[in-house]
């Protein structure tokens, strides 16, 4: 098998390396292919021919993609059918990473693959747009919805960090942290959604998965998790997501049910308390237990 892991300088790309087998992966950064150059993005898939294609890339600035939808949707949409057609030159399946964000969190129970999605947000309605280019063009292909994820190389699209190091950063600058504490997800670990989505590509059981860790709790809960796990004693405020007046509106409950993983008898993702002291383990932060 030969894989081709698009944004794999990416922390979900990161991981995807570390977990496929070397002589299967095909690394493709940003300089390697940009999925917005259609020209390129036939050309560089003819080239590496593979049998599968992950897709990394997004424009997931959330709040951004406000004012620059243009982009949002050359990444989040444009792109996705300009690789989906790609993959239909070679005969390849493509695995395509999407959100949480295309619901509008009005449930108070786990989102499953079979609710009906509504974004309330441009960056939520360029990634449904970019399921649907999929979905019209393609039959191999993996839509993985997930969320909250941190990883250890961080989001380049949110300047190298992620969720859990900007805490620890501002825990350094600031007598108290002012974190959201009603907005509710399900944190995942990149490392932990990289081994499922290998463990899932040989199953050729092709459609719509959600893959989290499993539990869910809010950002303000996570943080405080954060420096418990550290035995770090910092002031945390819990704050409410309205104070903060962000651009884009945003779920409150978006925490995702792994479903049809369950039916395949593979959704045996660990609890996210547990995924971040492994997290924080490989970061150097903690010891191994």
């Amino acid at each position: 098998m030969k894989v081709a892991i698009v944004g794999a300088d990416g922390q979900l790309g990161f991981d995807l390396c570390r977990v496929i087998p070397k002589d299967e992966q095909i690394p493709l950064t940003l300089q390697d292919l940009d999925i917005t150059d259609q020209e390129k993005t036939f050309a560089v898939i003819k080239k590496v021919s593979p049998q599968i294609v992950i897709n990394t890339a997004a424009y997931h600035h959330v709040d951004n993609c406000e004012d620059h939808e243009v982009s949002a949707f050359a990444v989040n949409s444009i792109g996705v059918k300009y690789l989906a057609q790609a993959c239909l030159t070679v005969d390849a399946a493509l695995v395509h990473i999407s959100t949480d964000y295309v619901f509008d969190g009005q449930k108070n129970t786990p989102y499953l693959e079979s609710d009906t999605p509504h974004p309330q947000s441009v960056y939520g309605i360029s990634k449904l747009a970019g399921e649907f280019c999929i979905k019209y063009l393609l039959q191999k292909y993996f839509i993985v919805r997930s969320t909250g994820l941190y990883g250890v190389v961080g989001c380049m699209g949110k300047g190298g960090g992620n969720f859990v190091d900007n805490m620890l950063k501002r825990a350094e600058q600031l007598p108290e942290l002012k974190v959201v504490g009603d907005e509710i997800l399900s944190p995942t670990y990149t490392l932990d959604l990289a081994t499922k989505i290998n463990q899932l590509i040989r199953t050729r059981q092709y459609g719509l998965y959600h893959i989290v860790n499993h539990g869910e709790c809010s950002w303000y809960e996570f943080t405080s998790k954060i420096f418990e796990i550290l035995g770090k004693a910092i002031k945390i405020k819990r704050v409410t997501a309205a104070e903060f007046k962000s651009k884009a509106r945003r779920p409150k409950y978006s925490v995702l049910g792994n479903g049809n993983l369950q039916k395949l008898g593979m959704d045996d993702l660990r609890p996210w308390p547990e995924a971040l002291c492994a997290y924080l383990t490989e970061k150097g932060l903690i010891g191994s237990p």
